[in-house]
């Protein structure tokens, strides 16, 4: 089985972050794969940013489909581009925000979300909406990280990712954390165990996702 991850941002250590972190919880049989965009913005900000990067991310979906590759992972948590890319292909495409959303749901969590940008929480916010998983989400916050901050070793990144944590889990009685960022999946860890709660990372649950989806479509294939 073979899952390609787009990053449709043109940062490439944001994508061998994503790799990582997907090769590392991907079951035996999976063998994962990323791609950077080839051009649009070297960081996703908002819904300017987002309109920007859909030309670049379709470019890579289509090679993926001439590859034959089982399924397709945004690696944006702001879900960019996924109607676009479902229209494209019958393989199964998820976004690594709405992986976090269901994900936290199906573990039976209610969750709020620390994202980057303020510019980014009305996008989430909507995809929420959209998915019909509003109710689920206590509250979307900005921790005034920007995007490219996240690769910038010694950066105040990650304490200022875990203040806002913190904060949501005092005022917002929220008994799960999803991180807004492809670019936080290397943080979930050590913030799970600095706060004692579950932080999930979209990257890392959408990765499990693909694998189940493309499991029950070869399932049900072979039972037909």
């Amino acid at each position: 089985m073979h899952i390609q991850f787009i990053n449709p941002n043109t940062t490439s250590s944001m994508t061998d972050k994503v790799l990582i972190a997907a090769r590392s919880v991907a079951p035996a049989n999976v063998t994962v794969h990323a791609s950077t965009s080839k051009n649009g913005p070297a960081s996703i900000q908002g819904p300017e940013d987002g309109e920007a990067s859909i030309p670049g991310l379709l470019a890579e979906l289509k090679i993926g489909i001439e590859q034959s590759m089982d399924a397709f992972v945004i690696a944006c948590f702001d879900d960019t581009g996924l109607d676009q890319c479902r229209r494209l292909t019958d393989k199964p495409v998820i976004g690594i925000g709405e992986a976090a959303f269901h994900t936290s749901m199906l573990l039976g969590h209610s969750f709020s979300i620390v994202t980057t940008l303020a510019v980014s929480v009305p996008v989430i916010e909507q995809n929420l909406a959209d998915y019909g998983l509003a109710s689920a989400c206590r509250r979307v916050r900005a921790s005034d990280v920007p995007v490219l901050s996240l690769e910038e070793p010694g950066s105040e990144a990650e304490e200022q990712i875990s203040s806002e944590i913190a904060r949501a889990l005092d005022e917002d009685g929220s008994e799960a954390i999803v991180l807004g960022c492809a670019g936080m999946t290397d943080l979930s860890a050590r913030l799970a165990r600095r706060h004692q709660v579950p932080v999930i990372d979209g990257v890392v649950a959408a990765t499990g996702l693909a694998a189940a989806v493309v499991g029950c479509q070869q399932s049900m294939r072979n039972t037909t």
